[in-house]
């Protein structure tokens, strides 16, 4: 089998790779070609990945966004690793079953925690009995971590997600990933290079500095690119989804308590989301969000006054729902889609006073919805990196601490993403090496055959 390696380039359009600030990528497309992708609906990093790795839609795969409601534990679960969670052959199964020799690396993509690959590095810290949290990355073999940040240096955890997230995380990333195809020579090896995805969700795409943020994610993507020409290595870089301005957030949970659907449990650390007494909530997406109504003659009612609400674009259920791809046990009742410039926030409480104490954390597992939010320094904490310092101390003395440095203040939010693209120049793209593989289009769901395509020599 030929090399192949597949690299994820988080937020980058077909626009942005014809700007000129990104000179690796496009190179790369000048060999080959470059296509708008059809992306998958939700257009989310978990659902697309999914697909890209089996080449089936979400109702197949089960993966119908960064997270959902789990109807058996009464648990809204997000950002989950199992690679159990996604049904269907993925793309590196289906290589070894072909020829028993492949080999694969599969470097920060998710479901990475019990894949079939033999090379892996993901996120994963370590959790104390008494509520603390190690930042630590989690590799296979045995090892694998430990030697990358012996060469590389600690993980840059900090510059993965929250207020501090930026370059140093996917700088480190593809310095590793050329580390194990050197060291390794993988048949395969997916990269995930986030870091477009930070600015453009706080400043939105349409910022001046969006340029300079290609550029530098265009750097990180040009170590990938030069390892893999040195092993022969077709490559295909791609993206998950395009980011769109947007000016408003929509509280969907809120407008589902003020109609008495919502229900919450109040408590020494503020008011939590009692899924189990609610008769409608919304486990919210970015301009996605699933709807779970306990009882179905309530779900014209609560479609409509979803519907109403302003940022709302339209409710899906029933065949809709089918004809989206997200016809799963998984996927909620209903399922709203948001207006091209709004964004769906999952607060529910009515007073700030009562939110719950890791709503100005960040805390990617505990909050029932997505929050980029946890992007930002609170702007009314009058020296917020000193704060960040002083918590910090704390933890490296072994005291409790909470980083609550988060705002609540959604309108500081500036891009998103999610619904379908109302250009495609704005959506997904992909550019392979390869010029045999040119055509007028390609959709999310054909990446895993030309990828198998590309090993087999073709």
């Amino acid at each position: 089998m030929r090399p192949v390696c597949v690299l994820d380039v988080v937020g980058l359009t077909p626009r942005l790779l014809d700007s000129g600030a990104a000179p690796h990528l496009a190179a790369l497309a000048r060999e080959g070609f470059s296509t708008p992708l059809a992306g998958v609906f939700p257009a989310v990093t978990c659902t697309a990945q999914a697909t890209l790795l089996t080449g089936l839609a979400p109702s197949a795969h089960g993966v119908v966004g960064n997270g959902w409601f789990d109807r058996e534990l009464g648990e809204v679960l997000f950002w989950r690793q199992s690679n159990r969670l996604v049904a269907g052959e993925k793309v590196y199964e289906a290589a070894r079953a072909l020829d028993v020799s492949f080999t694969s690396a599969k470097l920060f993509w998710w479901f990475n925690q019990g894949a079939a690959v033999d090379w892996s590095l993901t996120p994963k810290p370590h959790y104390g009995c008494d509520g603390g949290k190690a930042l630590a990355i989690h590799g296979t073999p045995e090892g694998l971590a430990r030697s990358a940040e012996d060469a590389l240096g600690p993980f840059p955890f900090a510059a993965f997600w929250g207020p501090m997230a930026g370059l140093a995380s996917s700088r480190w990333i593809a310095r590793a990933a050329a580390q194990v195809m050197r060291a390794r020579t993988p048949t395969l090896t997916l990269v995930y290079l986030p870091h477009l995805d930070y600015d453009l969700q706080r400043l939105g795409p349409d910022h001046p500095g969006t340029v300079d943020r290609l550029r530098e994610v265009d750097e990180c993507a040009g170590e990938v690119l030069g390892e893999a020409r040195r092993l022969g290595a077709a490559v295909v870089a791609l993206s998950e989804y395009g980011l769109s301005p947007v000016r408003r957030a929509v509280f969907l949970n809120r407008a589902l308590r003020e109609a008495s659907w919502l229900a919450v449990r109040d408590g020494p650390y503020g008011e939590g989301l009692d899924v189990h007494a609610s008769r409608a909530f919304a486990v919210v997406d970015h301009q996605v969000a699933h709807l779970y109504v306990r009882e179905p003659p309530l779900r014209p009612e609560v479609a409509a006054r979803v519907a109403s609400l302003d940022g709302v674009e339209r409710v899906l259920e029933g065949e809709a729902l089918a004809a989206a791809g997200l016809a799963h046990g998984r996927s909620g009742d209903l399922v709203a889609v948001a207006a091209p410039d709004a964004w769906f926030c999952y607060p529910w409480w009515l007073d700030e006073r009562r939110a719950p104490d890791y709503a100005r954390t960040v805390d990617i597992h505990r909050k029932p919805g997505y929050d980029p939010c946890e992007l930002f320094l609170d702007p009314g904490l009058a020296f917020p990196r000193l704060r960040v310092a002083w918590r910090l101390l704390q933890k490296s003395v072994g005291m409790r601490y909470r980083l609550d440095v988060v705002p609540l203040d959604a309108s500081l939010v500036r891009g998103s993403h999610g619904r379908p693209p109302s250009d495609p120049l704005d959506g997904a793209v992909l550019a392979c090496s390869e010029r045999c593989h040119a055509g007028d289009g390609l959709a999310m769901t054909g990446v895993k055959a030309l990828v198998l395509d590309l090993l087999g020599g073709g």
